[in-house]
């Protein structure tokens, strides 16, 4: 029985707030081997970049298909139970990362943890390699159950909120993304320092299995929640007073993936993912180690911690600015919320262009490239919160998990190659020293300018091609 007074109640406000909380979660687990492997796990396992980037690499191809399947999962799971098993495994997967050194040391009959180090020769390159294999685990793993985030965060967004709303409430849930990147440099480094790098996963691990115990109690859908009061629950279903009683029940009924690969609207969302997903994760997974080569800086650095907490308080400041703005175009202009959001994504696809300067200002000084990526970054959120929220505009509420689970594992295959390849190329190029150059800069410095450019250009091609695909608001009715 819902709350019945006259005052709107704002409970969707606290379902926002859940969200944005496993989303910070979410994100902290993904960074913290980012901001351990190049000066803490490194010397300890004798990893070079094509390692991690291989350890990259497979965690988002193996996140690209369990993708595929987390939308459904959620889908047909319901979303309470379909969170609440998301973040208790990736959570799972998070703290298991903990015994990758256990499990090398015990593999290859080594006699205690520190003799991994001072290893040599095949003994060092089987370190190496068992040890990769024993991350790539707990990856695929955490992989698992950060599949089904952003598929079920999409569809309690849907469910709480009207089409008007839900990329304003996406860009603040989303902004945990940032937050989860800015609160990790300034704690994960500081915990391995102090604890060990075993401890830093553990303790940031934990906090998922809080965040799933919360969840059980204070979810259920609106029409069911005893938080929701008629005055808020019309206010959420405000979009279905237009809609024709027999296109609302359809809504219930599952779209199948060959359905939804017959619309183009599917298409588009997924091909922006696949051309944008792969350059948030690869700042993500790369900015600590660039600014460790590039600049001597490592990560648990008083100015290691300043330039990466800097690069994600610019992301997270700025990008929730993203969600605002199609509001400001339909309230304002009158537009429609699709029309909205594309002219909204148009102008932050120019944000990335910035990332071709970041090289170059780097010449001057570090604060350039943390701040230029940071710029980057806000783009990317505002970006990535509204072309999660043309999903709900198009797609009837049923079949947005799956919807979702489909686009993300495009950006999960993005993420993937860009991963391969930068770790590859940077590997190559360090050998290589002044014999690669490109654009006036060799080496591991050329690499990384490559894929800066790269990572300029994506997201304007990225909407060219969904404006193709969809040129205007067109909803898609289920059969």
């Amino acid at each position: 029985m819902s709350v019945t007074t006259n005052k709107m109640t704002n409970w969707r406000w606290v379902m926002c707030a859940m969200l944005f909380a496993a989303t910070t979660v979410n994100y902290m687990d993904r960074q913290v081997l980012s901001l351990t492997w190049k000066d803490f796990i490194s010397p300890e396992f004798h990893w070079n970049d094509e390692i991690y980037g291989n350890i990259t690499a497979v965690f988002s191809i193996f996140y690209a298909v369990a993708n595929l399947f987390a939308g459904k999962f959620v889908d047909w799971m319901g979303t309470k139970k379909g969170y609440f098993w998301a973040i208790v495994v990736w959570s799972l997967g998070a703290v298991l990362h903990a015994g990758c050194g256990w499990f090398t040391m015990v593999s290859l009959g080594l006699p205690d943890l520190a003799a991994m180090a001072k290893t040599t020769g095949l003994v060092a390159v089987s370190v190496a390699t068992v040890s990769m294999y024993a991350f790539l685990v707990c990856r695929c793993v955490l992989a698992l159950g950060e599949a089904g985030n952003f598929p079920a965060a999409i569809k309690v967004t849907a469910e709480y909120f009207p089409k008007k709303d839900r990329a304003f409430a996406t860009a603040i849930f989303n902004s945990g993304a940032s937050v989860g990147a800015l609160a990790a440099p300034a704690s994960i480094p500081l915990l391995a320092k102090a604890m060990g790098w075993e401890m830093a996963f553990i303790i940031i691990g934990a906090i998922g299995f809080v965040w799933a115990g919360i969840w059980l109690f204070v979810y259920d859908k609106p029409k069911s929640s005893k938080f929701v009061n008629e005055a808020e629950l019309n206010y959420i279903n405000q979009d279905e007073e237009n809609e024709k009683a027999a296109e609302v029940v359809v809504e219930e009924k599952q779209m199948s993936y060959l359905e939804a690969f017959s619309h183009k609207q599917t298409w588009s969302f997924a091909f922006g993912k696949f051309m944008t997903d792969g350059v948030w994760w690869f700042f993500l997974f790369w900015a600590p180690a660039y600014f460790s080569d590039q600049y001597g800086y490592k990560s648990d650095s008083s100015m290691g911690i300043a330039l990466i907490f800097t690069l994600y308080a610019i992301v997270t400041v700025l990008s929730m600015f993203g969600g605002y703005l199609p509001k400001l175009f339909v309230e304002k202009k009158g537009m429609n919320p699709y029309q909205g959001r594309m002219l909204a994504m148009l102008i932050f696809a120019f944000f990335p262009v910035l990332a071709l300067f970041a090289q170059p200002m780097g010449a001057y000084s570090a604060w350039w490239p943390a701040i230029i990526i940071g710029l980057v970054g806000a783009g990317h959120q505002a970006w990535s919160a509204n072309i999660f929220s043309t999903v709900g505009d198009m797609f009837p509420k049923s079949a947005i998990a799956t919807i979702t689970g489909i686009g993300s594992m495009a950006g999960g295959c993005g993420s993937f190659l860009i991963n391969k390849v930068s770790g590859n190329l940077f590997t190559y190029a360090e050998q290589q020293g002044s014999a690669f150059q490109f654009m006036g800069f060799e080496g591991k410095p050329a690499g990384y300018m490559i894929i800066f450019c790269v990572c300029a250009v994506a997201y304007l091609i990225g909407w060219c091609v969904m404006k193709l695909l969809v040129p205007k608001y067109k909803p898609v009715i289920m059969k």
